[in-house]
């Protein structure tokens, strides 16, 4: 309803992109979710090949995240995400017509996924540098809660779709369907009126990403909010890598019920975008920056005590706290980088900021050693210990004692 009510005062320019996000968003969720289903039903893969699967289809985040902030600070930021989402539109094709033609193989797949999975990391880093120049800056917080809640849909919707379109109507139609929203992102894209951008001086690409890590790294506030955003990933995939036979063996889930505790994850997500412009309408601007990581730890310290009272509504009510926190804190944090960022740098700002995603491997192995060792338990109780660790950072930060949103900076601020 948030959002409903939101939409009529943002410009139509914005609403183009935030349906192109749905849809771009969207079509990413039914293709991630399509690819391992398609690995294991119709190419008869194991579990090590569905790894090396997944493990293509996170890679370009690694490695083109800082290409693509270098690209979104250079070029037309609408026709970079239109580009991308057409080469995107064309990888899914292309796996449509190797499923149609009987050619496809494991490593056709996992390339074409990978071609794919790069116009999304294009696409995630050229968005929240484009947003600034669509909307006025007090605009900027209900814009991103747009964004996320568009996200937030089609990470909860889209595997459950991507699944059922597999199973129903075979895997060929599934991709048919992802390349289809991808091709109306781009058209919603080409609508879109940017504003133009004084030319960037041209430099070599070293430097250029440099400055934009210097800038992040020695800023008073993206320092500290870059800092906990890496120390919350460790710690929620730390979680995340136990909790399936935790839950099995501790709380005695069925693999139905496993499912229904994990979907309350999006199940918070919705209802912290829902409520962010709001929320953040309510109380200081430094203040629901600090909700996110105090919520985490919160939602932490709950499935810790699952330990000790073994019930699946405490694990279920941890990750709604874990959905509804991080929601908060994105759209919180998005907004602030948006306003002291001078907009020659929003691109490879972006770009560092998801590199913080590399962090979430890290929480994954650290799960696998300390669970193969101790078990389950222990990892609870430290991922507890590291939530409250990214909670201590940011709320010793200057962000949080921010009354307001800051004002916006022009390409004359100092990097």
């Amino acid at each position: 309803m948030i959002a409903i009510n939101q939409a009529p005062h943002l410009p139509p320019t914005f609403n183009r992109l935030a349906w192109s996000n749905l849809a771009a968003q969207s079509a990413e969720q039914v293709a991630l979710a399509a690819a391992p289903i398609v690995a294991v039903l119709l190419l008869g893969v194991g579990e090590g090949q569905t790894g090396l699967l997944q493990t293509a289809l996170t890679l370009p985040f690694i490695l083109f995240a800082i290409p693509a902030g270098l690209l979104a600070d250079r070029i037309s930021r609408r026709r970079l995400m239109a580009a991308a989402e057409a080469l995107r539109a064309a990888a899914l094709l292309a796996i449509l017509a190797l499923i149609g033609l009987n050619l496809l193989t494991l490593p056709l797949l996992a390339l074409s996924g990978f071609v794919a999975v790069c116009g999304t990391v294009v696409y995630s880093v050229a968005a929240p540098a484009l947003v600034p120049s669509l909307v006025t800056p007090p605009l900027l917080p209900a814009a991103n809660a747009r964004i996320e809640l568009a996200r937030t849909i089609a990470f909860a919707s889209g595997p459950a779709l991507g699944g059922v379109l597999v199973g129903w109507v075979g895997a060929a139609p599934a991709f048919g369907f992802a390349a289809a929203l991808s091709v109306i992102a781009v058209v919603l894209l080409s609508g879109i009126y940017e504003p133009a951008r004084p030319p960037a001086p041209r430099r070599h690409p070293l430097q250029e990403i440099r400055e934009g890590a210097a800038f992040v790294l020695h800023h008073p506030l993206l320092r500290p909010v870059f800092v906990t955003q890496f120390i919350f990933n460790t710690a929620s995939f730390l979680l995340l890598a136990v909790f399936v036979p935790y839950a099995v063996r501790r709380l005695g889930l069925s693999a139905t019920g496993v499912g229904t505790t994990l979907a309350m994850y999006g199940v918070g997500m919705v209802a912290g975008a829902l409520a962010a412009t709001r929320v953040m309408r309510r109380l200081a601007f430094g203040t629901v920056i600090g909700l996110g990581p105090v919520t985490g730890f919160v939602a932490a310290g709950v499935m810790a005590l699952t330990t000790v009272v073994p019930s699946p509504a405490l694990a279920g009510l941890s990750f709604f706290l874990l959905g509804v926190g991080p929601i908060l804190w994105v759209i919180s944090t998005t907004t602030l980088r948006q306003s002291v960022t001078p907009p020659r740098l929003l691109g490879r700002v972006s770009a560092i900021n998801i590199m913080s995603y590399g962090a979430r491997p890290l929480g994954s192995a650290l799960g696998a050693v300390v669970g193969g060792v101790y078990g389950a338990e222990p990892c609870l109780y430290l991922a507890a210990a590291i939530f409250g660790a990214q909670a201590l950072v940011i709320l010793m930060s200057p962000a949080v004692s921010l009354a307001r949103q800051p004002e916006m900076v022009g390409d004359a601020a100092k990097a």
